[in-house]
């Protein structure tokens, strides 16, 4: 029988809260990962394991790293990244909002997860994966599909 092709997707979370009539985002510093350490990136994150739903993955990924518990109707859709990464290894990126949660957000994965910092969503840092910038632009201007990476790699 052959083989069926298998894809990468993730899941990166929005956790969003009002402050001062801003709305802010909650970023992680990442460390030890293997995967832009030293960067920031969005407070949970990641892969969607076999016979999960992103929404699933979502939840989960907010219980491990934040500890923190998001019901599933308070989750938005806000953007698919169809991102390439190099020359071969292709993602299917899915961001979430989230506005409503029950704890108080920690670091649940001291091993992966320098610091957690709110920041304006208008004003983030430099240093924060590419492709989450890019999310963030699509959830400001409502976008809810791009590509990431595939223009270099079509001018090679």
């Amino acid at each position: 029988m052959k083989e069926r092709y298998r894809t990468l997707s993730a899941v990166m979370l929005m956790l969003i809260r009002e402050n001062n009539g801003k709305e802010e985002i909650l970023l992680q510093k990442r460390k030890n990962t293997g995967y832009m350490d030293g960067y920031w990136d969005y407070s949970a994150s990641g892969h969607v394991e076999n016979m999960e739903s992103m929404k699933m993955a979502m939840i989960r990924e907010a219980k491990e790293e934040l500890c923190i518990d998001i019901d599933i109707k308070d989750l938005e859709f806000v953007s698919l990244i169809h991102k390439i990464n190099g020359i071969d290894t292709i993602y299917y990126n899915g961001y979430f909002k989230a506005k409503k949660w029950k704890g108080e957000p920690k670091i649940g994965e001291p091993n992966k997860n320098e610091e957690i910092k709110w920041f304006d969503i208008h004003n983030i840092p430099d240093k924060l994966v590419d492709d989450r910038k890019e999310a963030i632009k699509n959830y400001i201007e409502k976008i809810p599909y791009s590509e990431f990476g595939w223009e270099e790699r079509n001018l090679k």
